[in-house]
C-alpha cells in the first residue's frame, strides 16, 4: 500500500506557473504508475497526465498539452507537475493517484490509491 500527499498547489494569475509535487510514503514508488486528475466545482474529476511506473513514458490530456509536463524522482519517491501558462479554466482541485497495472491509465478507475487534493486557482 502507498500513501500519497500533493503539495503546491495554490493562487497564480493567469499566465503564471505552479509546480505540483506528489510524494509518496509506504511501498517504493517505483512499482507504481502514477496520473495527476483535477475536478473543477460542479464538474467531473478528469485527466491531467501520467507517467509510466518504469520508464520515461507519459501521457497527457489534450486540454494541457505543452504547457504541462510530468516527472518522477525515484530518489525523492516524487512525482511531479509542472504546470506553465496557467489558464483561470485550470482551476481546479488536483490530485495525484498511483496504479499497479501496466500501461498508462488515463480514467480514475485505473488508480488504486489517491491523495487528498491541493487547490490550484488562476486569477483573470
Amino acid at each position: 500500500q502507498v500513501q500519497l500527499v500533493e503539495s503546491g498547489g495554490g493562487l497564480v494569475q493567469a499566465g503564471g506557473s505552479l509546480r505540483l509535487s506528489c510524494t509518496a510514503s509506504g511501498r517504493p514508488f517505483t512499482t507504481y504508475g502514477v496520473g495527476w486528475f483535477r475536478q473543477a466545482p460542479g464538474k467531473e474529476r478528469e485527466f491531467v497526465a501520467c507517467i509510466y511506473k518504469s520508464g520515461p513514458s507519459t501521457r497527457y490530456d489534450d486540454s494541457v498539452k505543452a504547457r504541462f509536463a510530468i516527472s518522477r524522482d525515484y530518489a525523492k519517491n516524487s512525482v511531479y507537475l509542472q504546470m506553465n501558462s496557467l489558464k483561470p479554466e485550470d482551476t481546479a482541485v488536483y490530485y495525484c493517484a498511483a496504479r499497479t497495472g501496466d500501461g498508462l491509465g488515463t480514467v480514475s478507475s485505473d488508480y488504486t490509491y489517491w491523495g487528498q487534493g491541493t487547490q490550484v486557482t488562476v486569477s483573470s
